[in-house]
């Protein structure tokens, strides 16, 4: 498999995205030269994805040069044939912006300041990255138009209105069909809060050198993209040879109660996908019938349980495995804390997820008892993220909240993302809504926590991420994204990953050769 390109991997934050383009304008690379490259690569990205030359093309033109990009692609749009008319409702624009604006003219292209309603589809160039301020009323009226036109809308580089670092509607945003993210990726565009606005995300290349992201963000840039490549190198692959269960890892799963006994089901099969050597199924004591006849490769741990039916106490010695996971199903009584308390005081990877982190929130002070040097991951989903730190999930509060307490956090949601205390973060460029559904989160538990019985928790974090939104995407393809149950989801990780390994070179991961 070949390596992605650091521009392929890479997440910028505006600054940073400025910054770049400093050095290469003070390279000599001329501003109109970079514009005319852009637009006409993205003007051949639409022709090829759009090729009915009936359809009629509103092009939104902004002041500044994202206005400019979308003139050139209006310009080569027209030349080939397509309808075009350019509405502009602004009265200063950048002096770039003008000259194309007067060709576009010259050339006999449509240009109104009021809005055109003959449009079958919108290319919009309002405002590109850099935004930062709350757009007046007259660009949020503009956008309210676009938006209520039920046209669909391709957005350049981002949606107009996104802040582009932190993915938030600045008073108003497109809501995109599709968005070209230029040169790239834009850490705004993969925040949960961009997710109703984005549409479906591309990037387009335009050639920046190496060299100059290099100098801007170093060879080993903090925010990267979770890419196929990154986690398939993070799976426990190829096994040795002399591979035994036990150096395999060996899993402590802590799930379930009398009112959720499916979470402990859908965590212990996604383990048992994992591959990890051996697992021990932690339940009360009514649910070990039902996980030894769903899983009966587990090891069934019979836990005394209170009178709502939640583990009442775990009589064991935590000593035997690599690792300990805790949370669906478990409930959030009073006995559940004291399991807490009791696995956070353990020299093993640790991850806490689902109802553990609702009693974490509840009793904070709890984060002491994590010895120090030993590896925690967390799967907060917002909600769970906001409870346990009294914030909305953004890079400044997730940078925060892993630096404080040394942990692996791994954000749920459209563009999963796999955060670290040294900083470094990956995130998938794309999920699916499909996920949306109760179980799903016990099955990542369960996947994850084998993962975490096998490698490291970095490792094991990324590839979980990676291998159960793929696995899910897959799901939706065949049956709908309203097809994808949680159980389909624990039952076809395996299926998925074998398919997908034998797919291209990929293969000799599964065996050593």
């Amino acid at each position: 498999m070949a390596s992605p390109s650091l521009a392929e991997r890479v997440v910028v934050t505006a600054e940073q995205m400025q910054a770049i383009e400093t050095r290469l304008f003070a390279a000599g690379l001329p501003v109109a030269a970079l514009m005319e490259k852009v637009a006409n690569r993205l003007s051949q990205r639409l022709m090829a994805e759009y090729p009915d030359r009936q359809q009629r093309w509103g092009i939104w033109v902004g002041p500044g040069h994202n206005g400019g990009d979308a003139l050139v692609v209006a310009r080569e749009l027209h030349l080939q044939g397509y309808p075009v008319q350019i509405w502009h409702p602004f009265e200063r624009r950048k002096p770039l912006t003008e000259a194309h604006l007067q060709f576009a003219q010259h050339l006999g292209i449509p240009i109104t300041n009021t809005y055109p309603d003959s449009c079958d589809r919108w290319l919009d160039g309002g405002f590109g990255f850099g935004l930062s301020r709350t757009l007046n009323e007259a660009s949020q009226a503009a956008i309210a138009y676009l938006n209520a036109s039920g046209k669909p809308i391709c957005s350049i580089d981002l949606p107009s209105g996104l802040d582009t670092d932190r993915g938030e509607p600045l008073g108003a945003a497109i809501a995109a069909e599709r968005t070209v993210c230029l040169g790239l990726w834009k850490q705004g565009l993969l925040q949960l809060a961009a997710a109703p606005w984005r549409g479906q995300l591309e990037r387009l290349d335009f050639g920046i050198p190496e060299a100059d992201i290099v100098a801007v963000l170093g060879s080993n840039p903090p925010r990267q993209i979770l890419t196929d490549a990154r986690a398939i190198a993070a799976l426990p692959l190829p096994l040795a040879t002399d591979a035994h269960k036990y150096r395999r890892g060996h899993l402590l799963l802590i799930v379930g109660s009398q009112r959720y006994r499916g979470a402990a089901l859908l965590a212990a099969i996604a383990a048992r996908a994992s591959g990890v050597g051996m697992v021990t199924l932690a339940v009360p004591e009514h649910l070990s019938a039902i996980a030894v006849a769903q899983v009966p490769e587990a090891l069934v741990l019979a836990c005394p349980e209170t009178a709502a039916g939640e583990i009442a106490e775990l009589p064991l010695d935590c000593d035997r495995y690599s690792a300990i996971a805790i949370g669906p199903g478990v409930g959030t009584g009073s006995s559940i804390r004291s399991v807490l308390q009791q696995v956070l005081q353990q020299a093993r990877s640790l991850l806490i997820d689902a109802d553990a982190l609702t009693v974490l929130a509840q009793h904070p002070e709890d984060w002491t008892l994590r010895l120090a040097g030993s590896a925690t991951v967390i799967t907060p989903h917002a909600g769970e993220f906001q409870r346990l730190f009294g914030s909305v999930p953004t890079p400044e509060t997730v940078d925060a909240a892993v630096a404080e307490h040394s942990v692996i956090l791994v954000r749920k949601g459209p563009s999963p993302t796999v955060a670290t205390p040294t900083g470094t973060s990956w995130s998938l460029v794309d999920s699916t809504p499909a996920l949306a559904r109760g179980g799903s989160g016990d099955v990542l538990t369960g996947l994850l926590g084998g993962l975490l019985a096998q490698t490291d928790a970095v490792s094991a974090a990324i590839a979980a991420t990676w291998w159960h939104s793929r696995t899910a995407q897959a799901i939706a393809r065949t049956h709908s994204p309203l097809g994808v149950s949680p159980t389909d989801l624990a039952a076809q990780l395996a299926f998925w990953l074998g398919q997908r390994l034998r797919s291209d070179s990929a293969h000799g991961y599964l065996t050593r050769e």
